[in-house]
């Protein structure tokens, strides 16, 4: 009877140790594996947010060389003067040539674009640190100071282009300005480093008095040195107009002979160039000799002429 209850008391045991060990052999899972897995595909099956897209480059526009205004005035202190005028290498400039005659006639408070085609003399890159300031005169209706848009290197002709304003009052006004350093040394044009201007005539009038109102010479002699058989010496006169105006003209000589004009109709303020020419033999006598145009503008009956003044010419050859 003793042996049978060890028999199946170590039946009992061997069960129980069996048991424990295929519970033991069964994986335990760690609960941070388990939400990192969930996470997971959580993650694969939401929705997808939406790339954001890149935007296009932008096109690159080439400003045109004009002036934007600054709009802000200078103070009184501030303004130039001309005891710092061209001290600086890079303060060197020249003025090509320019629009908007001398003289020309406008409405009050009419706008109009004043261009100066100005060319860098000097040795330095004019970069848009560099301004265009008012000097003297009237304002009409600019700002005191404007950057150059873009740079301008050495040797290059840019158009200073100012949009400004007829005053209302009439009257005979003038504009000058200069160019300014990023150090602000002021400077003008030319050998004297003069500001460059425009001159306006403001008129409220139905019909303005337009009129002639500049007459500049040019003489060029053919061939331009030496004693040939012939020389030919031409004068070019230059005039001027300060609105749409339709005028007669003719040559006056030293040797009495009056060479015939033509009718001309100038549709606005504006220049045109007239030319005559002489011929000399080298038979001729040597001497001074002269040349002018005589203009005649109508009052509505007959035309009134006035003689401008004369270019001379020598002869040196011959006689």
């Amino acid at each position: 009877m003793k042996r049978i209850i060890c028999l199946i008391i170590a039946i009992l045991v061997i069960t129980s140790t069996f048991t424990t060990a295929c519970s033991e052999a069964e994986p335990t899972q760690d609960p941070f594996i388990i939400t990192a897995v969930a996470q997971t595909v959580a993650a694969k099956n939401a929705p997808q947010s939406a790339t954001l897209a890149i935007p296009p480059t932008p096109e690159i526009i080439q400003t045109p060389l004009g002036f934007s205004p600054t709009l802000t005035s200078l103070p009184p202190t501030a303004m130039p003067t001309a005891n710092n005028t061209n001290k600086s290498a890079c303060a060197k400039a020249s003025l090509v040539s320019e629009t908007i005659v001398d003289g020309t006639i406008f409405k009050p408070g009419e706008k109009f674009t004043k261009t100066w085609e100005i060319k860098n003399a000097s040795t330095c890159t004019w970069d848009t640190s560099y301004g265009i300031v008012f000097w003297n005169g009237d304002v009409l209706g600019g700002a005191y100071y404007y950057n150059l848009p873009q740079s301008v290197p050495p040797g290059a002709v840019f158009p200073a282009s100012l949009v400004l304003t007829a005053p209302k009052e009439d009257g005979s006004y003038k504009s000058e300005w200069v160019l300014q350093t990023p150090d602000k040394v002021n400077f003008g044009v030319g050998e004297y480093s003069a500001p460059f201007y425009t001159e306006i005539v403001v008129s409220a009038a139905e019909k303005p008095a337009y009129a002639v109102t500049d007459v500049t010479y040019e003489m060029v002699r053919t061939p331009p040195t030496g004693c040939p058989a012939n020389v030919t010496y031409t004068a070019y006169a230059t005039v001027s107009t300060n609105g749409p105006l339709e005028f007669k003209y003719y040559w006056a000589q030293s040797d009495g002979h009056n060479p015939k004009g033509d009718v001309i109709k100038m549709k606005a303020a504006d220049s045109i160039v007239i030319t005559n020419s002489w011929q000399l033999h080298i038979a001729t006598t040597p001497g001074t000799r002269w040349m002018a145009i005589v203009i005649g503008i109508s009052d509505g009956e007959y035309y009134q002429y006035t003689e401008y003044p004369k270019v001379e010419f020598t002869k040196l050859c011959g006689g």
